[in-house]
């Protein structure tokens, strides 16, 4: 189902400051003079480092940098397709329009070609946060507890879906509670509506539930436990091991073991220039000591932190400034490759399936493509991901 896209005010980045000194100069490299981003809602941790980039790319290169702030995946990736936007800060949404599965495999989208530029792992995680108040100290515990969704989600919903898997719970073993955003579900878990609720450990929302009546805690996923890594990795295969030591009570001193997957996961189409990737790349990693500190989570882009050999490829333009960054490998080179032919496979799997005459029912339709696109890959000897 395709979801109308939130119109919301944009953010057009002005200021001026004194250009700071790079290793490559700021005439090194072209960028237009406006350019748009899609992100996530306005306060959002992707939204508030693209608002940090933006300003960066005013600064060092004159370039206006609007961020247009959207409700969920198809709204952000909307522009980026009718080519109203050259990138989008995403999120695991990212993995679900490359697979062309949920949302993405409607008729109107099926498989997207996205590729990444550069992406953010910092000292936070992802997970679910639950209510102090419910004595749950275990993922396990969650049993019976209600967890929060949110409509048109499916993103959000399927990590909650990954964490619980942890504990060896599915969504039955659960109370769901919908809610019609992702603002809404926190307050629901503050006004006691919910019990658990997916984030990232630096949102605001998190914060606000800490310090309610209620409190807030984030179960661990002990590292060592690889019984309840398979089964997380089995329904959200981006999630990876990831030591927590910021975000809603959780500091340095006291780390966490949770998991994560890149936040904000700055994306293009692969049908997009190179030379205009490679120029959007090679600005955010030699402007990078212009922003690192301006947004929690902007660290995390730095070159030397990127996520190697995750699900979804890099852009061949991001490819080259990584090289020239020192930061690519050939084991990244061997693995993109793989993944650049996963996205061949699926594309040609959809262009089959919608000259098989498919059902006109988009339920029907969502299940026959599921199965011609399980056959796909299971042809290409490619791991399915999404095995009912």
């Amino acid at each position: 189902m395709v979801h109308r896209l939130v119109a919301l005010a944009a953010v057009v980045f002005t200021g001026m400051l004194p250009l700071t000194p790079s290793a490559l100069r700021a005439e090194d490299t072209k960028l237009p003079p406006t350019m748009t981003f899609t992100a996530y809602d306005t306060g959002t941790a992707g939204f508030n480092i693209a608002v940090a980039v933006g300003k960066m790319m005013k600064d060092k290169y004159g370039t206006d940098l609007r961020v247009l702030p959207a409700g969920n995946d198809v709204a952000r990736l909307a522009p980026l397709r009718a080519g109203r936007a050259v990138a989008s800060a995403m999120g695991s949404g990212t993995y679900f329009a490359q697979e062309g599965v949920f949302e993405f495999g409607g008729r109107e989208w099926g498989p997207q070609a996205l590729q990444i530029l550069l992406s953010s792992v910092d000292c936070n995680a992802g997970s679910l946060g639950v209510a102090r108040d419910t004595g749950v100290t275990e993922i396990k515990q969650l049993m019976g507890k209600r967890v929060g969704f949110v409509v048109g989600s499916p993103a959000l919903n399927q990590n909650a879906l990954a964490i619980l898997a942890f504990g060896d719970l599915k969504q039955s073993d659960v109370k769901i509670v919908e809610f019609s955003s992702y603002s809404a579900m926190w307050k629901g878990l503050i006004n006691n509506d919910t019990d658990a609720a997916f984030a990232t450990t630096i949102t605001g929302p998190a914060r606000e539930a800490e310090s309610s009546p209620r409190g807030l805690v984030w179960p661990p996923l002990p590292h060592n436990d690889n019984a309840g890594w398979e089964r997380v990795q089995k329904v959200g295969s981006f999630f990876f091991r990831h030591v927590a030591t910021c975000g809603a009570g959780i500091s340095k001193e006291k780390p966490i073991e949770l998991g994560n997957y890149p936040y904000p996961i700055f994306v293009a189409y692969g049908s997009q220039s190179a030379d205009q990737v490679y120029a959007i790349t090679k600005a955010m990693i030699t402007g990078y000591d212009a922003y690192k500190d301006a947004a929690a989570g902007a660290p995390g882009l730095a070159a030397d932190r990127q996520t190697k050999n995750w699900v979804v490829p890099v852009h061949p333009g991001a490819v080259k400034a990584l090289k020239e960054a020192g930061q690519w490998s050939d084991d990244q080179e061997a693995h993109n490759n793989a993944l650049f032919k996963r996205q061949a496979v699926l594309a040609a799997a959809w262009v089959a399936y919608g000259k098989s005459n498919p059902p006109s029912d988009d339920k029907e339709f969502l299940a026959g493509w599921m199965s011609a696109r399980a056959a796909a890959l299971k042809k290409a000897n490619m791991p399915n991901g999404f095995e009912e």
